[in-house]
């Protein structure tokens, strides 16, 4: 059985730190790029970052770019989103993903992930 289990949110204020975890199980994790994506209320669920089944790429939202930071450890198969310099707007509940067939990390849109967790509650406070 897949899962992907997100852990580490909770409530920071603005200028914070946060890091995320997702734990994945049920499926050949080094062979997936992996990728974080959020829903903010009341709108649509967005990309946030993304890296290859290897590591060696990474992408970017413009809006995280330079704040947050992906990686991945696939002796551990986790996957982790460092959160620094966090602003209200980031605010939303971010799910982890795994794509098996776009595994150089770059995902042309949300459709082509295979597997999601359940997210996890980031709220950042003004």
């Amino acid at each position: 059985q897949v899962q992907l289990v997100e852990s580490g949110g909770g409530l920071v204020q603005a200028g914070g730190s946060l890091r995320l975890s997702c734990a994945a199980s049920g499926f050949t994790f080094s062979r997936n790029a992996m990728g974080w994506f959020r829903q903010a209320p009341g709108k649509e669920r967005e990309f946030v970052a993304s890296i290859s089944w290897s590591g060696r790429n990474t992408y970017y939202a413009d809006s995280v770019k330079g704040r947050f930071t992906i990686s991945r450890d696939n002796a551990k198969i986790t996957v982790y989103l460092q959160m620094n310099s966090l602003k209200p707007e980031d605010t939303a509940v971010y799910y982890c993903a795994a794509s098996s067939s776009y595994s150089g990390g770059y995902f042309p849109g949300q459709y082509v992930m295979d597997y999601w967790g359940k997210g996890t509650l980031v709220t950042v406070s003004s």
